[in-house]
């Protein structure tokens, strides 16, 4: 599990710092108008009356509403030729062979929007490449203006007032961005919300809620105390399971990144918190002997009271610290994901002063970078003679994570001698900003392969099969699955393969033999009995990083053409459920353990090292380059 201590201890700092600024007065200038739109409406339909569990037959033309697109066409849009040059089709190289993945989506969930929704994404971005090809995008303010900004901000309390307030979030949100607001509870209740929406899907009129964070200073009707309700919305599946916080039962403490879902000392007597020295000093509430003796509770919001609150987007979930200390953490829900995220509403009993969203997704801008050159990959075909592919799980809006692995393990010699090829595999982005990015980004570095669905996570089971698709077209002796946050040691890989001398049946990376499907429905990796039946999983290896010699990647290849392939949403566990069903049928299969592949973050002497964020990439590489062997740097460890 990724650990969040330092990031969450540097955003307390920061919130003291500004709620110091705020008590004195010197927030008065606005500072710039960003993406922020006021006053909005707050929509009064009813969210229980929304609740439409199946995908429509047609789907609404956003762009002309009378207009009315059937599915099969605009699905069909995805595979339609274009005019690309053979360049541009470097980044393309699977996704014609991805064809029939419509025919593929019993056991993913949301499969089939993902490829609907994708259409529509396709058909915005190549209606963008075909204006810059005529000229009529060359505007470099224009260019400018469509790029993912790192930051938003809105500093004017006369401005911003107390309405409702929503803040355009073109490029979504990624692991390590923030939001902080500054307000003051008010009016008759002094209760607030803070929602994170998507973008709606074709032809419907709500957006989905990734998180509603809903502050209710005077209860509800569970509880006569200030609670903090946490939950989702999507028009499928309505309002989600409630995170309350404080819990109304006692329950098993669950944490989400290492931190609790709720703070224990919220709901409790501040007094006995004193005595038993669990609550710190904050420079919002100095608490007097009065106070004290009335016995009231802990809640880090209060009626007319300013507060400094920071969402921040971890690993797993959403941390929020109010005043620096740590209140809730919210686990991610399936297909709720912070890359969705297109908008930030606040509305209720408020007075906003200020919003701050950072650490914003954002490219580098490729004039600017001057070892440009040593970072581009060269192309490959059936021709070129590979030991190993590595195909790299990606999400759209992962910038910097990708740059990161280009100036660091990419960099191995293997890699640049073309003996050893690396590749992106990235689904579509709901936003147009973020795709119009990610094609740009291909075209720059050549190492992109475009997949023709929107990137949900539920879904990585096709990059699985996409990363076999490639590694046999180009006919790699091995083929390695990895994510764009693991560090891989290229060169200890290859010579791991090489002393174990086997190259048909093989299965390399961290096995696990003996595990057994999550029944629980609150897990993030539930599987029910009707996605899989036994009581136990086959052998398969850790996401992370695992190799599989060219006969495993080319019969799940030829399995997905005949369409003899079983989908499964765990891709890793996937991969374990195809070679068994080859070890069926007569292939001789070999299990290589290597445990020196750290699917909870970084050990020293690894193989390969997960939930390593840029500057943690930038370090290992660095120590490697240095002679300092595989240690590991910062507190991921």
């Amino acid at each position: 599990m990724k650990k969040l201590y330092g990031g969450v201890l540097v955003a307390s700092l920061f919130m003291l710092f500004m709620l110091m600024i705020l008590r004195n007065g010197i927030m008065k200038t606005s500072i710039g108008q960003g993406y922020l739109t006021i006053p909005i409406l707050v929509n009064g339909t009813n969210p229980l009356a929304w609740i439409n569990p199946t995908l429509p037959a047609a789907i609404q033309n956003p762009d002309d509403h009378s207009q009315v697109i059937s599915s099969d066409i605009l699905v069909s849009s995805l595979f339609a030729g274009s005019n690309f040059s053979k360049d541009e089709q470097q980044a393309l190289q699977t996704w014609n062979q991805l064809n029939h993945l419509i025919d593929h989506t019993q056991g993913l969930p949301s499969a089939a929007e993902a490829i609907k929704e994708a259409a529509s994404a396709w058909n915005s971005l190549i209606s963008s490449i075909e204006e810059q090809k005529q000229g009529r995008a060359n505007d470099s303010s224009r260019t400018k203006e469509k790029q993912c900004p790192h930051f938003l901000n809105k500093m004017n309390s006369t401005e911003l007032g107390n309405s409702s307030y929503k803040m355009q979030v073109p490029c979504g949100l990624t692991q390590g961005s923030s939001i902080t607001v500054i307000g003051i509870p008010n009016g008759f209740l002094g209760n607030f919300r803070i929602d994170l929406t998507g973008e709606p899907l074709p032809g419907e009129p709500d957006p989905p809620i990734i998180l509603h964070y809903n502050v209710r200073l005077h209860g509800d009707k569970i509880t006569e105390d200030p609670v903090i309700v946490q939950n989702t919305w999507t028009i499928a599946h309505d309002w989600g399971e409630e995170d309350r916080c404080p819990s109304p039962t006692p329950k098993k403490v669950e944490k989400v990144d290492e931190l609790e879902q709720c703070n224990k000392i919220v709901g409790k007597n501040i007094s006995q918190l004193h005595t038993a020295g669990m609550h710190s000093h904050t420079s919002r509430e100095s608490l007097t002997t009065e106070e004290q003796s009335m016995n009231r509770k802990y809640f880090p919001f209060k009626q007319g009271y300013p507060f400094v609150a920071t969402l921040r987007v971890g690993s797993e979930g959403i941390q929020m610290t109010v005043d620096g200390k740590h209140v809730t953490s919210f686990a991610f829900r399936e297909t709720l994901e912070p890359w969705l995220v297109s908008e930030i509403k606040i509305s209720g009993d408020i007075k906003l002063i200020s919003i701050l969203a950072s650490g914003l997704p954002t490219s580098e801008d490729s004039e600017h970078i001057i070892d440009l050159e040593s970072l581009k990959s060269s192309p490959i075909s059936a021709q070129t003679p590979l030991d190993l592919f590595i195909g790299v799980f990606s999400t759209a809006n992962n910038f910097k994570r990708r740059m990161a692995v280009r100036r660091t393990w990419m960099q191995y010699n293997a890699v640049r001698s073309n003996m050893t090829a690396v590749r992106f595999f990235v689904g579509l982005h709901k936003s147009p900003i973020v795709n119009e990015e990610l094609w740009r980004e291909a075209q720059t570095y050549g190492d992109v392969q475009l997949m023709p669905f929107v990137d949900y996570y539920s879904l990585i089971t096709w990059k699985t099969l996409a990363i076999c698709l490639f590694g046999t077209q180009v006919s790699a002796k091995f083929v390695m699955k990895t994510d764009d946050d693991a560090f891989v040691r290229v060169d200890e890989v290859l010579g791991s393969l090489h002393r174990i001398n086997v190259d048909h049946g093989l299965l390399y990376g961290l096995i696990n033999s003996d595990s057994r499907p999550h029944r629980n429905t609150d897990s993030k990796w539930y599987i029910s009995p009707e996605e899989w039946s036994e009581g136990t999983y086959p052998p398969w290896a850790h996401g992370p990083g695992y190799v599989v010699s060219h006969d495993i990647a080319r019969t799940v290849a030829k399995k997905f053409r005949e369409n003899h392939l079983k989908m499964f949403k765990l891709e890793d566990v996937a991969m374990g459920i195809w070679i068994a069903d080859m070890k069926k049928e007569g292939v001789d299969v070999r299990c290589e353990n290597e445990d020196r592949v750290y699917p909870e973050g970084c050990k020293d002497g690894y193989v390969v090292a997960h939930y390593q964020g840029p500057r943690e990439m930038l370090c290992l590489w660095q120590k490697l380059e240095e002679g300092k062997g595989a240690k590991c740097c910062g507190d991921r460890k």
